[in-house]
This record gives C-alpha cells, sequence and structure tokens, in this order.
C-alpha cells in the first residue's frame, strides 16, 4: 500500500492545468463498444480508474491504440462475447464502478450483458435500480447466475430493444448514460424524462449524434432518441474535470498565495464557483481561466433573513456531491459557520472524524449534516495520520493536510490515484511537499 507525506504550511503559487474528466471519460469510453468503426478520443486522463477500463475493454477484444499522451484510438470490432461470463471478467468488474456502463453498449449491440456488483468508492448504498428499470423498459429480459452471483440481461430473442417512454425514478447520471446508449440502437423512438443533464450526459449525447445517433433535447431533462441500425467512427474531446477544478480552487483558497487554473470550461461549471464564493473565497473569472489570489481571510455569506449559511449537493445544474467534502475543508479556516447537508450518500460525510482529530469544529449531526465552525485562519489544523476512505474525501484530506501544522500521512491513496493524475507532482511543482512512500 502506498502513502502521502505532507509537509504542511508551504504556500502554493503558479499555474495548473485540470486533467480530462474522470466521469465524463467513462461514459465516452464505454460508448466506443457501440460502433465496428475506430473512435478517437482526446484528453483522456491517465488514472486508474480509467487505465482498468481500457484494460477490460483491450480483455473484451478492443483494439486501443495510444496515439499520444492523452489521445487513444478504440475499435470494437472483433469482440469475445463469451468472455463476459469468465470469472476472470465478473472479478475485474466487481473492482470497478465503470464498468456498469459497458452494459448498455454490448446489450444493445449484442443482444448481452452480464452484471457483476460493481465495485468503486465506499461512501454507502449506490443503488443500480434505475439502469435495469431502464433496460427492462427497452424489453430486455434478466436471469440470474448462481455458479458467479452475476445477473445476465438479454434483448428480446437476442434482438433488437424496442424504444418505449420511460420516466426515470431519479436523475441518476451514469443511469441516464447507460440508458441512453442503449437506446440510440433500439427499435423506434425512446423518450427519457427525469433524464440527468450534467454536461458530461451532453458530452455524451453531441459524440453519439457525430456517430450517427439522433438525440434530441440535449442540456435538458427530457431527452427523445430515434434508434438507428448502426453507428459509425467518429472524434471527441473531454471536458476539463470539473472536479478537480473545484479541488483546485479549494486548495488555493487554504494555502494558495495566488493560483491560476487554466483552461477550465466555464460554461460548464455550473454552481461550482459561486459555491465556493457563498464561503467568501474570491475568484476572478478571464476567458477560460480562473484565477485565486491568496486569501488572507474568508467570510462566510448569510442568507437574506441572517439565518445560517446551508450548502447542499443536488442534481445539476445543482452543486455536485463530489465537491461536498472539498467545501468543508474549506470552510474549517473561513470566517462564519456553514451547515452542509449531503443528500445523496449516506457515508460521504464520515471522514470529518478525521479532520476533528486535526482540530477542525465540526459537529456532524447525522450521517447527512454536518456544521462547521471555521478557524478564520487564527487556528491552524494539526497534522495527523490518516487513511483515504474514498476519492474526494481523499483530495480533501490532502488539502487538510498541506494546510496544517506539522507532517501528515495520508495511507490508501490508490483511493485518490483513481480520480487524479500524478496530483503529487503537479501539486509539488506549485511548492507543496508531498512525498508518495511505499508502505
Amino acid at each position: 500500500m502506498q502513502s502521502f507525506i505532507i509537509e504542511g504550511g508551504h504556500p502554493l503559487q503558479g499555474t495548473i492545468k485540470p486533467q480530462g474528466a474522470k466521469n465524463e471519460a467513462l461514459q465516452i469510453i464505454c460508448a466506443t463498444l457501440l460502433t465496428d468503426e475506430p473512435v478517437i478520443v482526446n484528453n483522456i486522463p491517465n488514472i486508474l480508474d480509467i487505465n482498468n477500463l481500457i484494460i477490460l475493454l483491450q480483455d473484451i477484444g478492443v483494439e486501443v491504440s495510444k496515439l499520444e499522451k492523452s489521445k487513444y484510438s478504440f475499435c470494437a470490432k472483433n469482440l469475445n462475447i463469451d468472455y463476459l461470463s469468465s470469472k476472470e471478467f465478473v472479478q475485474k468488474c466487481s473492482q470497478l464502478r465503470g464498468s456498469v456502463l459497458m452494459i448498455g453498449p454490448l446489450l444493445t449491440r449484442f443482444g448481452k450483458a452480464v452484471v457483476a456488483k460493481p465495485g468503486g468508492d465506499k461512501i454507502g448504498r449506490r443503488r443500480l435500480d434505475t439502469h435495469f428499470l431502464g433496460f427492462k423498459k427497452l424489453g430486455s429480459t434478466f436471469c440470474h447466475n448462481d455458479s458467479n452471483d452475476t445477473f445476465e440481461i438479454h434483448t428480446p430473442g437476442n434482438k433488437r430493444l424496442k424504444g418505449t417512454y420511460m420516466v426515470l425514478d431519479e436523475a441518476s447520471v451514469t443511469g441516464t448514460a447507460n440508458i441512453i446508449m442503449a437506446a440510440v440502437l433500439a427499435e423506434g423512438k425512446t423518450t427519457i424524462y427525469n433524464a440527468a443533464c450534467e454536461p458530461y450526459i451532453q458530452q455524451l449525447c453531441k459524440m453519439l449524434n457525430s456517430m450517427g445517433a439522433k438525440i434530441s433535447g440535449i442540456a435538458s431533462n427530457l431527452l427523445t432518441i430515434e434508434g438507428v441500425e448502426k453507428l459509425h467512427g467518429t472524434e471527441h474531446t473531454v471536458l476539463p474535470d470539473m472536479i478537480e477544478v473545484g479541488s483546485f480552487i479549494g486548495m488555493a483558497a487554504m494555502v494558495g498565495k495566488g493560483i491560476k487554473i487554466e483552461g477550465v470550461s466555464r460554461e460548464n461549471l455550473g454552481v461550482i464557483v459561486d459555491s465556493f464564493r457563498l464561503l467568501g473565497v474570491r475568484i476572478e473569472e478571464t476567458d477560460d481561466d480562473l484565477f485565486i489570489p491568496e486569501q488572507h481571510y474568508y467570510l462566510v455569506e448569510s442568507f437574506i433573513d441572517g439565518t445560517i449559511m446551508t450548502i447542499s449537493d443536488a442534481p445539476w445544474p445543482g452543486l455536485t456531491p463530489d465537491l461536498i467534502s472539498v467545501l468543508l475543508v474549506v470552510a474549517t479556516q473561513a470566517r462564519g459557520s456553514v451547515l452542509f447537508h449531503q443528500k445523496m450518500f449516506e457515508s460521504r460525510l464520515f471522514f470529518v472524524d478525521k479532520l476533528i482529530d486535526m482540530g477542525a469544529q465540526i459537529i456532524l449531526c447525522d450521517p447527512h449534516r454536518a456544521v462547521v465552525v471555521g478557524h478564520d485562519h487564527q487556528k491552524r489544523l494539526r497534522a495527523q495520520r490518516m487513511t483515504s476512505p474514498d476519492i474526494r474525501a481523499g483530495i480533501a484530506l490532502l488539502i487538510a493536510a498541506l494546510s496544517a501544522e506539522g507532517t501528515s500521512t495520508i495511507a490508501n491513496i490508490a483511493q485518490i490515484d483513481r480520480g487524479y493524475e500524478d496530483i503529487e507532482s503537479r501539486l509539488n511543482a506549485l511548492g507543496a511537499r508531498i512525498t508518495r512512500i511505499n508502505q
């Protein structure tokens, strides 16, 4: 197991560029299974989850070529569908949550897919019902394989799925993506209401349209898909990762002496920038860049009626739940108090125990809510030995350690590597002192 040793208290200064978006890349790479022609994808991040997904595609026969840094070609012409039922495939899927996005493309193109319980962050229950209810609406059938504890999904008579009208039980991003990919090759028209409309879903729809799909209503929660018989190749560029942009804003607020975040795709950030401004963080916007000047203090805003500021996650265009952890850490040094309400995952706030051990003033009200009373930079956090429970808590703990007094250790940093490319080298270039060690 690898760990980070972080010497806190060193200010960060300079320019940093966000990687390609992890969540978009997972969808886009799986969408290459929908055609037997080459698909070129630019700006793919070199992170653990993406690399494992690429290996998984290669295992089933996808020809993958690395054309240059962050640029790959995928050709799913000759696939070994029988491999889907192997123990090796099932085991790999169980270690990678992104593998669930392969189901829609495989089901609609080949009439069969295998579902293993996917892995990923340990942040509470993350049900897959939205995916499977959508596939069932399109006409697929399920059967349980007792020998390897998987579900096999089939199209009716191994023929094409049938387009239909559906209302999703929740605006699930991966559920919407999976159903879209299944519907593009279905027979007839599919209407998806209460669809997620995140920028990454918009990107997926635009890429599929460039491959010959017929999707309308993009950027809304009502999508209409006219099924086509075949898709062709294309070239696509992944957006900058909005979660990494938010993480860098948090670092700049806590320990920055002036940090420029370059090429952020501002029109796709939604309320992220304004959410940090609610904590009093000053952010300057120029062209497609953000500049966060040194923050000697930041004053939490209050509502018009004077009540305590509440920050909560919500489906797009609301605040992504992936940034609640980062905002919470930033609030520990704010001037004022904030209530954080994490609605979607019941275990995501449990990492605050580690911040409390570092000296943060936090009251964990229940699994979904925490009150933070800021130190106003009058009292620094203390260094601690910690373990990263998931990707986003891991980066939040790293930000806390960068601002802390003394030297901290964060174990299980494979969780951070799943979502952040070469993070220690990029931050060390700004003035951080982070060392990776084997334990």
